[in-house]
């Protein structure tokens, strides 16, 4: 266990409750020299988390909040910055924070509480979006950071994840994304991206999970090596991620018991209805909401709440539309869209089964992210954004 990683959402979650405010929290490996720092001594054994909370909770009640914190446990010591944004927790890094003004004081903060309005519902927050680099992932960070929250964009791509962020954080001129390398489907590298978040920014608000693939193939065709592929990343992945997600979360709210945390899964309508010759697909997604509720049954004591979104076809993406892979072009080849002689026929005969009459965009999605996030009464539910094309009973 990394005791810096594992001590910060403690002492993330005592800031907000102390203060009504979200806050970043950030492991100083380097102290500045000469801090002023509110020294906590932790005795006895850390893996009694009640004891570690109590501690760090009492330690922290005292007025104005501090800007530094030094935990001392087990003859080491952790030292820790609280701020608001990247921007002054970097300045607090380097020494520079003004002295005897408290984080909640700062006059170039929000004054974000921690269960706002729809128009702030991400402000502020701590994201994760795994799959985050490309495609429907990519789009949903866009989202999450036009909100205001500060996204960790994950996933297997470290590069590709490295060139978004920064691209976002070049056109925010600040700091709004960080890059995190994980392989879903590995509970290793997951534990790892976890404490790369706890160290960075002191916990999570929000983890949607996006990664996935698709391995159409009829069943009398496909490999067992392909479909158990798809189940991996598909459904064994989503309870890889939703069990340390949901463990730094739970350390967060044992200092922040009003603090509501979410974990959405980016599911498919394939997970409320069959999908011909697409069987490990449909299969894997039905699974996941049934992990979706049962989840959400479980961790609502912690104020985890547990959703899927279900998107219905995303035309305009690669997956569709790649002018060499993409199905519209598999389809019009293998003259499954009786009478079509061209990609738009293809298209056309797709967008026709809808009944909004197009494919699902990243905006669709984004919006009910936002929903469910600003919902402090729903979940473990399964919302379609098929546009009509599968509708619940």
């Amino acid at each position: 266990m990394n005791q810096a990683a594992f001590f910060a959402p403690f002492i993330r979650g005592s800031i907000i409750h102390k203060t009504g405010q979200l806050h970043l929290v950030r492991f100083l490996a380097t102290p500045p020299a000469a801090a002023d720092a509110l020294e906590i001594v932790l005795d006895g054994a850390i893996d009694d988390e009640a004891h570690v909370a109590r501690a760090i909770s009492q330690a922290l009640q005292q007025d104005p909040p501090p800007h530094i914190v030094r935990i001392s446990s087990g003859g080491k010591q952790f030292t820790y910055a609280l701020a608001q944004n990247v921007a002054d927790l970097d300045a607090i890094a380097a020494g520079q924070c003004p002295p005897g003004q408290s984080p909640a004081e700062s006059p170039s903060h929000d004054s974000t509480r921690i269960q706002p309005s729809r128009a702030t519902v991400m402000r502020n927050k701590v994201v994760v979006v795994t799959g985050g680099a490309q495609g429907f992932g990519a789009e949903i960070v866009r989202g999450l950071v036009a909100g205001g929250a500060l996204v960790f964009v994950a996933d297997l791509n470290l590069e590709g994840a490295t060139q978004f962020a920064q691209e976002l954080n070049q056109e925010y001129q600040q700091t709004v994304a960080f890059p995190v390398a994980v392989n879903v489907a590995d509970e290793a590298s997951v534990m790892v991206m976890m404490e790369e978040i706890n160290l960075t920014a002191g916990g999570l608000d929000l983890c949607v999970s996006n990664a996935g693939i698709l391995r159409a193939s009829s069943i009398l065709q496909q490999d067992m090596d392909s479909f158990r592929l798809v189940t991996d990343i598909n459904y064994t992945a989503f309870a890889i991620i939703t069990k340390h997600c949901a463990l730094t979360m739970k350390r967060q709210h044992a200092t922040a018991p009003t603090l509501l945390t979410d974990i959405i899964q980016i599911n498919s309508k394939s997970g409320l209805e069959g999908s011909n010759k697409n069987g490990s697909y449909a299969g894997g997604k039905f699974g996941s909401i049934g992990l979706v509720q049962s989840f959400a049954l479980e961790l609502v004591e912690y104020g985890i709440k547990v959703n899927a979104v279900c998107p219905g076809n995303f035309f305009d993406g690669p997956l569709w539309s790649d002018p060499e892979k993409g199905l519209f072009v598999q389809y019009l080849r293998t003259g499954k869209v009786p009478g079509a002689t061209t990609i738009a026929d293809v298209k056309k005969f797709y967008e026709a089964k809808v009944p909004m009459n197009r494919g699902c965009t990243g905006q669709d999605v984004i919006r009910a992210v936002y929903y469910l996030v600003e919902q402090a009464y729903e979940t473990g539910q399964a919302l379609p954004v098929t546009g009509g094309q599968v509708m619940l009973n």
